[in-house]
């Protein structure tokens, strides 16, 4: 089951169990996938990867929001607001913590030199490919190539 077909089938569940908060954020999480895949010139249908990226920025729209919200005392709000945060949030795959990270640039770094590649710092794009699929959405890409480049320099 696709990210998107769960998100549909969780309507009809939220609708069942009178959660309208749950209900209304997880609308408007489907509204925004099919505004995006209806805005360009051809219609496309978002795949899990893109679904992912898109509930991550929205969640984190909320919860800028209920930062705004909190400085001006609006407490209230910004509870809404990260509510909502966390019911997105839930559709996101487990986060990766550092040392996992690290395992997989490592576990990369092994299989390029089992492959007989030299490695140097140029060599950064032929590690972050493969890590980068691996960790898609599930660590800071920042950090991600800030290990690459320890490992390598």
């Amino acid at each position: 089951m696709s990210l998107k077909d769960r998100l549909k089938a969780d309507v009809v569940g939220h609708m069942k169990a009178g959660n309208k908060t749950a209900l209304t954020t997880v609308r408007n999480v489907l509204g925004e996938i099919s505004t995006r895949e209806k805005s360009g010139k051809t219609p496309i249908e978002l795949d899990d990867a893109q679904v992912t990226s898109l509930l991550q920025k929205e969640a984190a729209k909320r919860r800028d929001t209920a930062r705004i919200y909190t400085e001006a005392g609006e407490t209230d709000r910004a509870a809404a607001e990260v509510a909502e945060a966390e019911i997105i949030e839930a559709y996101l795959p487990k986060p990766l913590s550092r040392e996992e990270v690290e395992g997989i640039v490592d576990e990369a770094i092994a299989d390029l030199k089992a492959d007989g590649q030299e490695l140097s710092m140029r060599s950064i794009g032929a590690v972050m490919k493969p890590v980068t699929a691996k960790v898609a959405g599930r660590f800071d890409g920042k950090t991600v190539s800030e290990i690459v480049r320890s490992r390598l320099g």
